[in-house]
């Protein structure tokens, strides 16, 4: 059964939710007052989060106050325990940037920080990722989270975020990932949205990675680093802020060399 939330996730238009989110929030976080869940990324307790999600409906993973998700808390507990991203100076791409983090990375005085999205109403650039209008070298830092499952050549969008990227410099590129599959799955004659919700888990991917993700990265000129920082959090924490069960975290480097994270 759909819940709610899932039901305005598929069938509301992307550019429109995002702008009714604030409401959103604001009317339904004082119902779920409490002290049994905790979001790192913007300090909120409740008594649960939400449910989320298409095939399965995920139970209390989404923040009411922030809409943060479980990948969300744990990039964001990555990115401060594990990086210098709080602190370092540098210039980051956040492609499909999500609501949770868009306000706080926008007033962080250390980083040049620019957003970018096919439609969002709240992105700072608008364009196509296949044929990404900017120069080449130009970012230290990219963030492009739960994107390449949904472009037609993933292949194509690996290599243009590779050519925007600094010699040195990092892209974070995390997908839904199938432990069980040995290879991606994918097959451009599925074109419904039933059938890909079947197929790939969702109506609208268009494939679902494989335990090669990793090599696809590195066969477009990347080299791959995998975080397992998931497991090394503590269980009673990993509990409290509703982190994944399972996440590995890939870090996908251009050239050698000190990336600065």
């Amino acid at each position: 059964m759909r819940t709610p939330i899932s039901l305005i996730m598929r069938y509301v238009p992307r550019p429109l939710m995002i702008r009714l989110s604030g409401l959103f929030s604001f009317f339904v976080a004082p119902f779920y007052a409490g002290n049994n869940v905790e979001c790192p990324v913007c300090g909120s307790t409740f008594r649960t989060f939400l449910s989320y999600g298409e095939r399965p409906t995920r139970k209390n993973v989404l923040c009411p106050k922030c809409l943060s998700l479980e990948r969300h808390r744990l990039m964001w507990l990555f990115l401060k325990e594990r990086t210098e991203f709080f602190s370092a100076p540098h210039r980051v791409l956040h492609l499909a940037p999500e609501q949770c983090f868009i306000k706080k990375f926008k007033a962080m005085a250390n980083i040049d920080y620019v957003t970018a999205d096919l439609e969002s109403p709240i992105a700072d650039l608008h364009f196509d990722l296949h044929d990404i209008p900017l120069p080449d070298n130009d970012f230290d830092l990219i963030m492009c989270n739960q994107v390449l499952e949904h472009v037609a050549d993933d292949r194509r969008v690996m290599r243009e975020l590779l050519r925007i990227l600094k010699p040195g410099g990092m892209a974070i590129l995390q997908v839904p990932l199938d432990a069980d599959l040995e290879k991606t799955l994918e097959d451009p004659s599925i074109t419904s949205p039933a059938d890909r919700e079947k197929c790939f888990g969702q109506h609208d991917h268009l494939r679902l990675y494989g335990m090669d993700y990793p090599d696809r990265l590195r066969e477009e000129g990347f080299t791959v680093t995998e975080s397992d920082y998931l497991n090394e959090i503590p269980a009673e924490k990993r509990k409290r802020f509703r982190l994944p069960e399972k996440e590995i975290i890939h870090l996908a480097l251009k050239s050698a060399g000190k990336n600065g994270f």
